[in-house]
């Protein structure tokens, strides 16, 4: 049967996965079963796998038709069995191979390639039995760890460098409530300011770092990039605390990491052509949603600064419209029209 069989048995967390059993585990069980008790009833399937008769059914004829599983119906016994003497007279039986989940093999390759990526430094001693789990971990089966690199890759997209020092400096003040002193250059308005904030908190947002902070100079809370950080210094005083509840009313209720306590709905209406992608995509936890009767798929979704929603809308030119609300949409007129300009010369 190779080696696939053996996966579930051999990998970790394999007991664990069989809790929430999805189809392709069901055929793991099926084949464990009959392979340690030579017959299974009926009903034995049906308590163990905790699945109807017409699901079980299903499971079978999917492994017979298209997996090549030799199982039989013993009519002596009334039980299925796998059939005597089938090796080599028919095409081989191989169930797939176990792997992760989506969500899962992302966070363990993204994992391995920041790990791949450490400088040399204090973790040093920590990172080397890291890399060597991660490795074992991303091998399944026969699958090793070049061939999963070779096959199955994260390409990382528009994530800015910053310093790392300042990441180091930034992340001590977060943790141990220290002010910090920031020299921070404001791309749109391109100048450079100082100023001491109090840091509540890091931020991983699309591939880039951010700072949550009480700023004295604007009184509330910003975020600052830290790409756009030029110096970064510890300072004297106590740090404001900011509530979690107000830092997620403040910063977490709009849009994106640019985001604010005035929240208002933007209503965007994507083609037909792009509805068909869009419909799959998160752009808000909050966000809400209908289809049209010509097939074109209308989004709600909150944000308090048009920023980083103007630059997702535009990406998608003519296959979406603002709606609502009247700035925003006139807004988007307004770049789209500024757009076009160089290209009528």
């Amino acid at each position: 049967m190779g080696t696939h069989a053996c996966v579930a048995a051999e990998r970790p967390g394999a007991e664990r996965r069989l809790k929430r059993m999805d189809r392709t585990e069901r055929f793991y069980k099926i084949d464990q079963m009959l392979q340690s008790r030579g017959r299974v009833k009926v009903g034995e399937f049906l308590g163990e796998l905790g699945i109807s008769l017409a699901t079980f059914k299903r499971d079978l004829e999917y492994m017979r038709s298209r997996l090549n599983a030799p199982i039989v119906w013993d009519r002596e016994q009334e039980a299925y069995r796998f059939e005597e003497g089938r090796a080599g007279k028919g095409p081989k039986y191989e169930l797939p191979g176990l792997w992760f989940s989506p969500s899962e093999a992302l966070a363990l390759l993204t994992l391995e390639h920041l790990v791949e990526g450490l400088e040399p430094g204090l973790l040093g001693a920590h990172v080397k039995p890291l890399k060597a789990r991660l490795a074992a971990l991303l091998t399944a089966g026969e699958h090793s760890l070049d061939e999963v690199r070779k096959r199955i890759r994260v390409i990382p997209f528009g994530a800015r460098r910053h310093e790392p020092k300042h990441f180091e400096l930034i992340a001590s003040a977060v943790l141990g409530r220290h002010r910090l002193k920031l020299v921070y250059w404001n791309r749109t308005k391109d100048e450079v300011t100082e100023r001491e904030v109090s840091p509540q908190r890091l931020v991983h947002y699309r591939g880039n770092w951010y700072l949550d902070a009480w700023d004295p100079l604007r009184d509330g809370l910003r975020t600052f990039a830290l790409d756009a950080m030029r110096a970064v210094e510890m300072a004297p005083g106590k740090v404001r605390d900011v509530p979690d509840a107000e830092l997620d009313e403040a910063l977490a209720s709009g849009y994106g990491i640019f985001s604010g306590k005035k929240v208002q709905w933007a209503t965007l209406r994507f083609t037909p052509e792009r509805a068909r992608y869009v419909a799959m995509e998160e752009w808000h936890p909050k966000q809400r949603s209908r289809w049209e009767k010509d097939g074109s798929y209308v989004l709600e979704v909150p944000f308090s600064s048009e920023k980083e929603l103007m630059m997702d809308i535009l990406r998608f030119g003519p296959d979406v419209e603002v709606l609502g609300p009247g700035p925003l949409r006139a807004e988007v007129r307004s770049r789209i029209t500024a757009t076009a300009l160089p290209y009528a010369k």
